[in-house]
């Protein structure tokens, strides 16, 4: 967020004068703090594009060194450590981003997948559930939860999820791919 600087000091103290000039270096370094932290992001993310994870968690940890709560930073950074196979470390930062902002979605779903890994798949579903509550048709919500449904053995239940899932956005080939899977499970039960 870009904050306007404060109003000029003409005809007031020099009190007032220097809480002007406070409020003005204050202004100029929040702003100045904000494109850095937004460039190591950016920085992250092309690391993260070129497979780079263990660099990236260094401009993640930056970040976070600066800036402890910043949400887009913990769920960037539990992702590489998910794509890295640190499954307990990337749980701790999608729980640390849910302390801050209990209804993040982005964070809600990673814990869940995370979770779904780390064969929790109860917590994962209810992190799934939570999504859906706030947003019906979140069609990641929705495929994952048929996975972890699939998982604990309802490949019947999987199957309605992955339908959901695909009426909402036909494209999405996580459902399109899972649901073919289910009915050949449900065909070699039969």
């Amino acid at each position: 967020m870009i904050r306007r600087p404060p109003r000029s000091t003409q005809g007031v103290s020099s009190a007032a004068s220097d809480v002007y000039k406070r409020q003005l270096l204050q202004f100029f370094l929040t702003n100045f703090m904000q494109k850095r932290l937004q460039k190591l992001l950016e920085q992250a993310y092309d690391l993260c594009e070129d497979e780079n994870y263990v660099n990236a968690l260094e401009y993640y940890n930056l970040v976070l060194d600066i800036e402890p709560d910043n949400l887009k930073a913990l769920i960037d950074k539990g992702v590489t450590l998910q794509n890295l196979g640190r499954f307990n470390t990337a749980l701790r930062m999608y729980e640390k981003a849910l302390s801050i902002e209990a209804e993040n979605l982005d964070a809600l779903i990673n814990k869940g997948s995370v979770l779904h890994i780390l064969k929790r798949y109860s917590e994962a579903i209810f992190c799934y559930d939570t999504v859906l509550n706030c947003d019906k048709r979140n069609t990641i919500a929705l495929a994952y939860k048929g996975l972890s449904i699939g998982e604990m053995g309802d490949i019947s239940s999987a199957i309605k999820y992955f339908k959901k899932s695909l009426c909402i956005d036909l494209d999405y080939d996580l459902p399109q791919i899972s649901l073919l899977t289910a009915k050949n499970i449900l065909k070699k039960l039969d």
